[in-house]
């Protein structure tokens, strides 16, 4: 090899040397991750959000929902009561004691619902609502960086940990480095297929007094459905409210109530 090769070989293996490299993350440092995800999202006292639903469907007319999602974190406690349209009044959804109950005014009638529940019919999922349990509920595994528009991301992959009921065993998620936030969503079937992409474009933070710092919550969710790939929701939240909730609310004679 000439003197010439020998220094542009030395040049490039240098420059290679120095370039930054993204370490990946160590599985301690990603639980701590998620961990902190969930932290920042929950309350630790009671939350209520009013929300608006959109779906969207082939060959259908759009379809819009309000609802009031009701959450006692302390006590894995959620509930979803839709006020609009007046079709749609009265009609909700309670999880309590790790099981999910629908209730339907019309037939007066609590039926259980599995975790793949599409609540109201719409690509949303309890999940979707809920406090986050992500490090509770499965195993990380580092993908690498990632870019996602204007955003550097971590990439992690999760694995539901073993008998952890949850709509979908794989989930692979994008969390902004800068602020923790996740910024997309991706849902898969054992078998690998992916079912639905959801993404984060807006978080907003309002201060809790129970908790003595800030609860996070996702203004938007939009929410793509991987198998009718015509078919979208956006979750839109619109206010959040941290005040105390009634101590009897989580409870189906509560939810009754509100639609005789």
């Amino acid at each position: 090899m000439s003197l010439k090769s020998l220094l542009s070989a030395a040049v490039v293996t240098a420059a290679l040397l120095s370039a930054p490299v993204a370490l990946a993350l160590e599985p301690a440092v990603m639980t701590q991750m998620l961990a902190t995800i969930d932290d920042r999202q929950r309350n630790g006292g009671d939350y209520k959000a009013l929300i608006y639903l959109e779906q969207k469907e082939k060959d259908k007319t759009d379809n819009v929902r309000e609802a009031f999602v009701y959450r006692r974190d302390a006590d894995d406690k959620l509930m979803i009561l839709f006020s609009k349209p007046k079709t749609e009044a009265g009609k909700g959804y309670l999880r309590m004691d790790k099981n999910l109950w629908s209730y339907d005014p019309n037939v007066g009638k609590w039926e259980r619902r599995t975790e793949r529940e599409r609540i109201a019919g719409t690509d949303s999922r309890r999940a979707d609502f809920d406090e986050s349990r992500l490090a509770e509920e499965f195993d990380p595994t580092y993908e690498g960086e990632a870019k996602l528009g204007k955003y550097t991301a971590h990439k992690l992959s999760l694995k539901v940990k073993p008998n952890v009921d949850v709509a979908y065993p794989v989930v692979k998620l994008w969390v902004d480095k800068d602020s923790t936030n996740i910024l997309k969503r991706e849902e898969y079937a054992l078998s690998g297929r992916l079912m639905r992409t959801a993404l984060y474009p807006r978080w907003k933070k309002i201060f809790s007094e129970s908790k003595g710092a800030d609860v996070w919550f996702p203004e938007e969710i939009r929410i793509y459905d991987e198998v009718e790939k015509a078919n979208s929701t956006i979750i839109l939240i619109k206010s959040v409210d941290l005040r105390s909730l009634e101590a009897n609310l989580f409870t189906k004679a509560w939810l009754e109530s509100k639609s005789r």
